[in-house]
């Protein structure tokens, strides 16, 4: 995550700094356990007067640029990271811990084509938004697509990117498809979304509303609306949670248990004891 700070002066051309938030999205189990990175970005700098300047009409910058430098600014935080002695190399990967290995890995990784892909939104902002909302927050697997759990083995559908999207079987023994669940557990330290440069928590606010002004726009400060489950649950997926799943009319209260009887003797004894 440090490589925002030399990729904010790169991207920005030194004038200032541009604002991006940085998100992982969830992981299918027939994937190798590769992770995309997802960058979103508002199409200018916010320059260090405080001034507002607008990217291009076309494109904020060059993806073959942006390529060559994330490239150089990641193996230079990788070979630091080895010196620091803060990686690890477990089992088929220990050759790699020697000096010798991790110049191979860093020359290897280096000499590969770094894809960064950008674009236009077809649909507009509002919409890229609200469907990344839903995407990073997807769960691995649903449950209908587990077909079987049988003889330690799981065997569940997916969709082949490689053959027109295609559903198809694929069976992993329990141990590997739990270690690909597992990757979506995220360690401490590390957040599924977060915000840098001008759009970093610490100054996000007061930076969108001078950027605001200066574009003309009525600033709108969002705060977190207070809201119960399953109000929340009726927003998002228009299903009210507290209706009888059965009559489809009557709302469902949430009372205790009783206890049985003789549970309930035994409590007021306690209650009453005044030893």
């Amino acid at each position: 995550m440090r490589l925002y700070k030399p990729l904010l002066m790169i991207l920005s051309g030194g004038l200032g700094a541009i604002g991006f938030y940085l998100s992982s999205p969830y992981l299918e189990p027939d994937t190798d356990g590769s992770l995309p990175l997802t960058l979103r970005y508002p199409a200018g700098v916010l320059q260090q007067d405080k001034t507002w300047k607008s990217g291009r009409e076309t494109f904020l910058f060059k993806t073959s640029s942006l390529s060559i430098e994330f490239c150089n600014c990641y193996l230079k935080l990788l070979q630091k990271a080895y010196e620091n002695g803060q990686l690890i190399f477990p089992e088929k990967t220990a050759p790699l811990g020697t000096p010798e290995g991790i110049c191979q890995l860093v020359d290897r990784i280096k000499n590969k084509s770094w894809i960064v892909y950008a674009k236009r939104p077809f649909a507009g902002p509002e919409q890229v938004l609200e469907y990344l909302g839903r995407y990073i927050h997807r769960v691995a697997i649903s449950n209908h697509r587990i077909i079987s759990v049988q003889d330690g083995k799981v065997t569940f559908t997916y969709k082949d990117r490689s053959d027109h999207n295609r559903t198809k079987l694929m069976t992993l023994e329990a141990d590997e498809f739990m270690r690909r669940f597992l990757l979506h557990i995220l360690p401490g330290g590390f957040m599924k979304i977060r915000h840098f440069g001008f759009l970093a928590n610490s100054c996000k606010k007061k930076n969108l509303k001078c950027i605001h002004e200066q574009l003309g726009v009525p600033f709108q400060d969002s705060e977190l609306q207070k809201e119960t489950v399953q109000e929340m649950m009726l927003r998002l997926t228009g299903e009210d949670i507290t209706r009888c799943p059965r009559c489809g009319k009557r709302h469902l209260v949430r009372t205790p248990i009783p206890l049985p009887h003789s549970s309930l003797h035994l409590l007021s004894r306690e209650r009453f004891d005044s030893s």
